[in-house]
């Protein structure tokens, strides 16, 4: 590796005063207690509805791109809102975001819960996704104004591993409750969770922390919302039939969106994203690498979740079982790569994440077919569990030590973006190319067919659209429903295939960017020292 970069470093300007001494909350357990629980509503709400998926296709006869809107509306809606809304939590107030967002999930829950159409399911989720942009970004700015030092680094940590499992058991608690109730139930799990989180955090967090009186740029944070919305939006109406202008469209306008937000940011008198901060190596490698590997462990939970009941068979609450073992990984494996951050640099722990993302992708691509067990499920849920409890502290950590506490609300929500864009757009990418594989194999098998010439435009339609639409033409034709059936076994698994090679190739890409562009151990600890 070569020597520290000048720019970096010139860039910082460091103070003169020493480095402040390592610092915590008065109770720092019951107060990490309290936002992990804030953090855990929102990551349970974001998986919970992978698992519904196919129950909510056959309810309202959905389309493959529809199931995809409602799976990546949260984190659509989380994801365009969170620099904005982690910008006004430093202005007016951490804990007032964080209670608010935390009040305003149970509406949103409610209205998932009972939505009476695909388009108001998808804006409920897409509603709930705000209200986690108001509490989420705000739980790690109160960790890293509460925290310092080696302590800082243990509770990111916890915060990362707890909150990443959390977004793994989601499936596994909306599985247990599918088994007894309607396909809304799942949206009810974190009601109660919920109301405990809002109670602590009421009592026990702190407020006014390394707070800013800096006017916030709203202008800037309307522009970040078209700029990540449209561009996440885009990318799932790529793939439905007769849509591709509307996304051309919604692609060009987050583009102009976002070409305006950066001229924006560079001449705000006070930016709400401070592209100075953001040019930092620590900071923006960081930020690209969490966005990768965060994407990487939803989009495979969404894939995953769909062949295990499709193809596999499984009930919700055997298609949520085996997440287990990877929220299991993540769990015990996030405090120990904070002793390799600390031990190693984050440059080491980050690669060692991702080498084992790498092994859990190349293992769903070899293994997930149809008849596959119970092991060579969890083989790959498993190594894609254990790289993002590794990736992850570092990948957060980088980002909350390379800006001054005051603008926690740019870390955090740069944190937050790194898995919530990092989910919508890898859920968006991997369903857009499970829809098209799956079509595009379907239409294959359908011109294969010796029945073929007897298929109607109409019935085409309707079974290329999604698994759940082909299992409904298969009951209104017993004498072929096996015909039907296996031949949309054998097209989701082209779509997965597609989707999966799609996340590698992802993940590779984020391994050659951290081993080119990551400052090493040494390097890092200077930069991060000249930041101070």
């Amino acid at each position: 590796m070569t020597a520290v970069n000048q720019a970096d470093v010139t860039a910082a300007a460091p103070p003169s005063d020493p480095v402040a001494p390592d610092r915590a909350p008065a109770r720092p357990g019951l107060v990490l207690l309290a936002l992990i629980l804030v953090a855990t509503v929102a990551n349970l709400n974001l998986s919970v509805a992978n698992v519904a998926l196919p129950d909510i296709g056959t309810h309202f006869d959905a389309s493959q791109t529809g199931l995809n809107l409602v799976a990546v509306g949260y984190s659509l809606g989380l994801a365009a809102s969170v620099l904005w809304l982690g910008a006004l939590g430093d202005h007016h107030g951490r804990k007032l975001m964080l209670l608010l967002g935390t009040a305003l999930a149970v509406p949103a829950c409610l209205a998932a819960a009972w939505a009476p159409s695909m388009t108001v399911l998808a804006l409920a989720r897409l509603a709930g996704g705000l209200a986690a942009g108001m509490a989420f970004p705000t739980t790690l700015a109160l960790i890293t104004a509460l925290w310092s030092g080696p302590g800082r680094t243990r509770a990111i940590a916890l915060w990362s591993g707890v909150g990443g499992a959390m977004a793994a058991v989601g499936p596994l608690a909306a599985g247990a409750v599918l088994e007894h109730f309607w396909w809304g139930s799942v949206f009810l799990v974190t009601l109660p969770l919920a109301v405990v989180a809002f109670a602590l955090a009421l009592w026990l967090v702190p407020a006014g922390v390394e707070e800013t009186a800096d006017p916030v740029d709203n202008v800037g944070g309307v522009l970040s919302v078209v700029m990540v919305g449209a561009v996440v939006l885009a990318i799932n109406l790529v793939p439905e039939p007769g849509l591709l202008p509307r996304a051309l469209a919604l692609l060009a306008a987050g583009g102009v969106a976002g070409v305006l937000f950066v001229v924006r940011q560079r001449r705000a008198a006070n930016p709400l994203y401070d592209l100075a901060v953001a040019g930092r190596r620590p900071f923006w490698v960081a930020a690209v690498a969490g966005i990768i590997v965060f994407g990487a462990l939803m989009g495979a939970m969404y894939v995953g979740q769909q062949y295990l009941q499709d193809v596999l068979g499984y009930s919700t609450w055997e298609a949520g079982l085996s997440i287990v073992p990877a929220a299991v990984a993540l769990v015990l494996v996030a405090p120990r790569s904070a002793r390799l951050v600390e031990s190693h640099g984050s440059r080491f722990t980050l690669l060692a994440g991702y080498w084992f993302c790498v092994a859990g992708f190349v293992a769903a691509l070899l293994l997930w077919r149809e008849g596959a067990s119970y092991v060579e499920v969890g083989v790959a849920f498993v190594l894609i569990g254990v790289g993002v409890g590794l990736a992850g502290t570092p990948a957060s950590r980088s980002l909350t030590s390379s800006v001054p506490v005051r603008r926690a609300g740019m870390a955090s929500g740069t944190a937050d973006l790194q898995r919530d864009l990092g989910g919508a757009i890898m859920q968006s990418v991997m369903g857009a190319l499970l829809t098209a594989g799956y079509a595009w194999r379907y239409q294959r098998e359908i011109a294969a067919s010796g029945d073929g010439h007897l298929v109607t435009d109409e019935v085409a339609v309707q079974l290329q659209k999604s698994f759940t639409g082909a299992t409904a033409v298969a009951r209104r034709y017993p004498p072929y429903a096996e015909q039907i059936v296996t031949a949309a076994r054998q097209s989701f698994d082209s779509g997965q295939r597609w989707a999966l090679t799609a996340g590698l190739v992802a993940v590779l890409a984020g391994v050659a960017l951290v081993w080119s562009a990551f400052p090493d151990r040494d390097q890092e600890a200077a930069l991060l020292r000249s930041y101070q």
